[in-house]
């Protein structure tokens, strides 16, 4: 700001109260998707943060919690005989391979559903906006989760049995899908939640819940018998956990499920999610806090 400019501000009041809240905008298309990174990852680390004061807390939490789930369901399957009809290989890899990727599925629709929403205070602080408060709880729930893995797969390798992975990349690809699917089934329920806030905890609950059952994180899909197999088909999460089995595992082929499913599931999903934020946060009204 040059000598003239500060005199004119200086000469005219109403000039000074708009200089002060005036929002610098971006012109570039560089600069605005170099604003729209920074304000994300800063969004990130606050949802990761948010969790505990301690990040290092945090992901220990995360990581007790699957090491908790890979023990119960190693107990039950040893206690049931049940270890015979999984997988021919690390029995272990094989519960933890279930474990994994139902925790970022569930946790990433857990965090998307309770990211903050159009009337919350944050989104007073420009540029915040709905869109980066969904992409920082997804991320960040990313985070942690993979995160979380490879330090357990980590101590695994190290301390107890090396790890062998047959197709490496396109089973993190599984994982990634199952983190998508998560998001996107997540984030329509995000924009359905100002209008229906009690229904959609309900329903969110409900599909977390039933996911421990019919994920197929317990089971392999090629083993249930014909009667069985629509009660799992239904949900992206078992294609995913299945194929990603297939990729990980030399002698064992995903015949039953498609991982296109799953691609499909996420993309109508998403599109139909983006539609109604783009509605919601058109209509939203700072009453709707008052009734969560």
């Amino acid at each position: 700001m040059d000598r003239q400019e500060i005199l004119v501000i200086i000469g005219n009041p109403l000039l000074t109260v708009e200089a002060m809240f005036k929002y610098r905008t971006d012109r570039s298309a560089l600069s605005r998707a170099v604003t729209l990174f920074e304000v994300v990852f800063h969004s990130v680390v606050r949802s990761v943060r948010s969790k505990h004061n301690n990040a290092f807390l945090a992901l220990g939490s995360n990581i007790t919690q699957a090491v908790m789930f890979v023990l119960f369901f190693y107990v039950m399957f040893t206690v049931l005989g049940m270890r015979s009809a999984s997988i021919r290989g690390d029995f272990l890899l094989y519960m933890m391979s279930g474990v994994f990727l139902f925790m970022v599925h569930t946790k990433t629709l857990g965090a998307v559903v309770g990211a903050e929403g159009p009337s919350s205070p944050m989104m007073q602080h420009a540029p915040m906006n709905t869109t980066i408060a969904i992409l920082s709880a997804a991320i960040g729930a990313l985070y942690v989760q993979v995160l979380s893995m490879l330090i357990i797969l980590f101590a695994y390798h190290v301390a107890f049995k090396p790890i062998h992975i047959e197709e490496p990349i396109p089973a993190f690809g599984m994982l990634l899908l199952a983190w998508a699917s998560g998001g996107s089934i997540g984030l329509l329920l995000y924009v359905i939640k100002p209008w229906f806030p009690g229904a959609i905890g309900i329903i969110s609950t409900v599909y977390q819940r039933s996911n421990m059952l019919f994920s197929g994180k317990m089971v392999l899909a090629s083993s249930l018998p014909g009667y069985m197999l629509p009660m799992f088909i239904w949900n992206p999460l078992f294609h995913t956990i299945d194929q990603a089995r297939g990729y990980i595992f030399l002698n064992y082929t995903a015949t039953v499920t498609w991982w296109m499913y799953t691609v499909w599931v996420t993309a109508v999903f998403l599109v139909l999610g983006m539609m109604g934020e783009f509605y919601t946060r058109r209509a939203v009204s700072l009453s709707w806090s008052a009734r969560r």
